[in-house]
């Protein structure tokens, strides 16, 4: 594992609150709209990837859905999660993984990413990445990530900005896109935060 960005990630959520980082969000609408999009089942395997303590998993518990797991390089953040939901957190299937060393043991009907995928930088680690998608998700893959709009650092650490063009390249060699949108995300701090959001589905 990458120790440096691991022990980056566990810093922040140990030392910083939700009210405290940029990415926090009340409810990620972007997020369940595109999720429902799919008209999948409530028993559709879903996958966070990033979750960190994010409020998607809340929000898809109350819906109904009921495989849901999520994945986060930081032990500390998936903490705070499941004591946030209390007994629901044992509905979930939680995670401790950095997402380039992760080794599924199942497919996932939904993948979901709106935190790790502009954080890989290097082209070896944008090839895992991908290929795990390829490999790994049977119907649709939603990603959100900065767009060129967007910030080119967040948590003082670089990332990689992707145009709506951009991400569809990434994976067109097993997705085809049904939708993509650019959206400010506003932060706990009122700044805004320009997003590339796209939903593609698996070309079977």
């Amino acid at each position: 594992m990458e120790t440096d960005r691991k022990n980056h990630w566990e810093t922040v959520y140990q030392t910083k609150q939700p009210n405290e980082v940029s990415w926090t969000q009340k409810n990620p609408k972007t997020s369940i709209d595109f999720i429902r999009e799919t008209h999948l089942d409530k028993t559709a395997k879903i996958i966070d990837i990033g979750g960190g303590d994010s409020k998607l998993v809340d929000f898809l518990l109350e819906e109904g859905y009921e495989n849901i797991s999520v994945l986060d390089i930081a032990e500390k953040a998936l903490k705070r999660a499941k004591k946030r939901l209390g007994d629901d957190s044992e509905k979930v299937n939680w995670i401790v993984s950095d997402i380039t060393e992760f080794k599924p043991e199942t497919r996932y009907d939904i993948w979901h990413d709106r935190a790790t995928f502009h954080f890989l930088t290097r082209p070896e680690q944008i090839k895992t990445y991908v290929e795990l998608a390829e490999k790994w998700v049977t119907n649709f893959l939603i990603i959100g990530t900065f767009s060129e709009n967007g910030p080119k650092k967040c948590s003082g650490l670089d990332i990689k900005q992707y145009s709506e063009m951009e991400l569809e390249k990434q994976f067109s060699n097993s997705f085809k896109k049904l939708k993509c949108i650019t959206e400010d995300h506003t932060t706990p701090f009122e700044t805004a935060q320009n997003f590339t959001f796209c939903i593609f589905e698996k070309i079977k």
